[in-house]
């Protein structure tokens, strides 16, 4: 009999008196210094198959969310809707209610589909309000263009859009081509700020050749003011078999071409002016 087993040789009185302290409320602890045994596994089978007193057990922060969230599913719930109902992991809730059955759909497929349908309507709907509160605000901001912030606009604008002279194709003129109605509205008011004359500008339509030439004409006449009888003839642009278009819906206007003549020395004033925005911006601030 080793050392230990002697010191506790009469296991069966020391348990009665373990189980004894222990039901009349004792923690471990206590029944350990009233029984001086203090071996942790002896101490562990004297009082073995005794439930802890009550107030020895260390309360638990997540029993009422526990209850809670076995309530909610009982009540139907899904687990996202109890984590978003309790703020509590989609883990801890499978924990808790695991045991529970599994609540009949609340709705049918199509019901279900339709619901979903209607939220993303309303959040597509939310969101583009949301867009369009935020370009009016910026458009409101932007207030009166003085005949300063007009010209270095066009000057940016022309740079980014038009043709520019190159050490390998001397081509210095004005020539400006867009989709936008809305650029070529601009352009041509900062065309008129540098004082060019109509009869200057020269208009044709480069367009997809299977496209209706007449109403991308008759549409960029009504945006420019000028009658499409004045305009050149349209340049037509081949169909690749290998490519498939996009722009093929009822909108597609082409593209406007805008040629000015004798402007060699407007050209060489906005390439001049454009390197000057460019050295302004690296010191600004």
């Amino acid at each position: 009999m080793t050392a230990l087993n002697s010191k506790y040789a009469d296991f069966e009185a020391l348990r009665e008196q373990a189980v004894a302290l222990r039901r009349e409320g004792l923690s471990l602890r206590q029944i350990r210094d009233r029984l001086k045994v203090f071996n942790n596994e002896i101490l562990s089978r004297l009082v073995q198959g005794e439930p802890p007193p009550e107030w020895t057990k260390r309360p638990n922060a997540k029993d009422d969310l526990r209850d809670r969230a076995r309530e909610l599913r009982l009540q139907g719930l899904t687990y996202d809707q109890i984590e978003l109902e309790l703020g509590c992991s989609k883990s801890s809730i499978s924990l808790w209610v695991r045991d529970l059955p599994k609540p009949e759909p609340r709705y049918t497929e199509e019901e279900r589909r339709d619901r979903m349908n209607t939220g993303l309507a309303r959040r597509r709907a939310a969101q583009d309000q949301e867009r369009q509160e935020t370009k009016r605000l910026a458009r409101e901001e932007v207030g009166t263009l003085s005949d300063r912030e007009l010209f270095l606009a066009g000057v940016a604008l022309y740079w980014a859009e038009g043709s520019k002279d190159k050490p390998y194709r001397r081509t210095e003129v004005l020539q400006f081509i867009n989709s936008d109605p809305n650029v070529i509205t601009l352009y041509l008011r900062w065309l008129e700020l540098l004082e060019v004359s109509r009869d200057r500008m020269h208009f044709r339509v480069a367009i997809h050749e299977s496209a209706d030439v007449s109403a991308a004409e008759s549409f960029w006449s009504d945006v420019t003011g000028v009658p499409s009888t004045k305009f050149r003839r349209a340049t037509l642009k081949k169909h690749n078999p290998k490519t498939t278009r996009k722009n093929t819906a009822g909108t597609y206007r082409g593209c406007l071409v805008i040629y000015v003549s004798k402007s060699a020395d407007l050209y060489r004033r906005m390439e001049g002016a454009w390197c000057g925005i460019v050295e302004a911006a690296k010191t600004a601030g």
